[in-house]
């Protein structure tokens, strides 16, 4: 297998110093976006919808449970007998105690499924997740937040019985919160996959032969076309 090259300390120093300077570069690019983001305008999203929950029939304001702001991951529904491995790359990603503590900060994670409840909480509870969850099964939910049969993340802002959507993303906008994702970005490698900018003779396979992220009838091609 082919290495990084082997340099003495000084010469390494060197070129880390180097690297960081970009690295600054992007940090202070994120915080520039992030601050764009907190001045994006918001917009009136209806609460028609019924959601299924653990606790019985919610609406969409009814998910804030009390809190200010809400996010919600779309969780794809891939039929009967499979369960989105990309879906699940991201939700094994999700630390157990992330609800507690972004609830902490006035904010509610909720997966969200067009999965029937019981068969979510029987694959939640077989992969050890503790993310709330709800299923929008017979609404309009996942295709108004642009989900549709794909995945999707929207961040809604409550003020009393309305609701507002202020955020959503797909595709990289999701990868990048994984944390798996994060930490093979610093290491050598990478992620190992063939859109990857890497030198010649590293390790790579194509999105759609990552074991984390098989899955059937061809929606591992779609997770690939979705990483622009």
């Amino acid at each position: 297998m082919t290495r990084p090259e082997i340099v003495e300390p000084d010469v390494w120093q060197t070129a880390r110093d180097d690297l960081l300077v970009a690295e600054k570069e992007a940090t202070r690019a994120l915080d520039a976006l992030a601050a764009r983001r907190r001045r994006l305008p918001m917009t009136p999203f209806p609460d028609t919808y019924t959601f299924t929950t653990p606790d019985g029939p919610r609406t969409l304001a009814g998910l804030f449970d009390g809190h200010d702001v809400l996010v919600t991951y779309q969780f794809m529904d891939i039929g009967p007998d499979h369960y989105c491995s990309g879906c699940t790359y991201f939700s094994d990603s999700v630390p157990a105690h992330a609800p507690t503590l972004l609830a902490e900060h006035g904010v509610r994670w909720m997966h969200v499924t067009e999965m029937d409840l019981d068969r979510f909480a029987a694959y939640r509870e077989r992969k050890g997740w503790t993310m709330p969850y709800a299923c929008s099964r017979g609404t309009t939910f996942a295709d108004d937040t642009g989900a549709g049969s794909g995945f999707a993340l929207s961040v809604f802002l409550r003020d009393g019985n309305d609701v507002y959507r202020s955020y959503a993303t797909t595709a990289r906008g999701i990868d990048r919160l994984a944390f798996v994702n994060g930490v093979l970005d610093l290491a050598p490698y990478g992620r190992g996959e063939t859109w990857e900018d890497s030198p010649a003779g590293w390790p790579q396979v194509p999105s759609a032969e990552n074991p984390c992220l098989l899955t059937a009838d061809g929606v591992a091609t779609s997770y690939g076309r979705w990483r622009n």
